[in-house]
């Protein structure tokens, strides 16, 4: 008996079954981050705005943005109240799925007086440190010791005039932002410490498990094609693939 009749009808089903359970891929995503300048504007625009819409929008998903503090946008996600949230370290946060591919990199730098010694991410731990709170540098950079955790970052160049703190430390669009804050820009300077993979952390579920592969199939061929690289050199940020 000629088995290849049946065999293909055993395929057919078995595709049949397997899409039947796949998850549908949802036509819009709601992402939320810290409004961030010129990356994450609340109006939408920016570098990391315009690269996650180059990811989706042209699979038939349609970007949908959300400004909210860092702390905030990592408790909706895991709550499911949002797709995902931007800005992300690999496996900084549990109960939150991660894509292979990031869709940037972290320039951190440390901002300091002009007259201080330029630091190394192997002198950072003599130093007085700042940053914004939730950001965890300390799990990245070594032999940090003393550092305080600020809420804003209102009045980071007094506090570093007077002492308070000898460098702030902040991804390079946020660094450059407080810095065009100065009176006297030369007075201060930015020195490149360690860059860090940045990642959209999805919400652990059947919505979250459908854009993630979508994303990792988006990114993988985005970054194959090079299409990314006008977006970068248009916002004048370092191409990070």
């Amino acid at each position: 008996m000629d088995v290849r009749p049946w065999l293909l009808i055993l395929l057919c089903v078995v595709a049949s079954w397997v899409q039947a359970h796949e998850p549908p891929v949802p036509g819009k995503i709601m992402l939320a981050s810290e409004e961030w300048d010129n990356y994450t504007n609340r109006d939408g625009s920016g570098l990391g705005w315009e690269v996650l819409r180059q990811v989706f929008e042209p699979a038939g998903i349609a970007l949908q943005t959300r400004s909210v503090p860092y702390t905030r946008a990592v408790g909706l996600t895991r709550r499911g109240e949002v797709d995902g949230w931007v800005g992300s370290y690999r496996d900084e946060t549990e109960g939150v799925l991660y894509p292979d591919l990031p869709f940037d990199a972290d320039h951190v730098y440390a901002l300091g007086l002009s007259t201080t010694p330029a630091p190394t991410p192997a002198t950072l731990g003599h130093y007085r440190l700042a940053w914004v709170r939730g950001y965890k540098y300390e799990d990245y950079l070594t032999n940090v010791h003393r550092f305080n955790q600020i809420q804003r970052r209102d009045g980071i160049l007094p506090m570093l005039e007077h002492g308070r703190a000898d460098f702030y430390i902040d991804s390079l669009t946020e660094a450059r932002y407080v810095l065009g804050q100065a009176a006297d820009p030369g007075k201060f300077r930015l020195t490149p410490i360690i860059e860090l993979p940045l990642y959209v952390g999805f919400a652990d579920n059947e919505r979250g498990r459908a854009l993630m592969a979508v994303y990792d199939q988006r990114m993988a061929a985005l970054v194959k094609s090079g299409e990314l690289k006008p977006i970068f050199q248009r916002w004048k940020l370092p191409y990070p693939f």
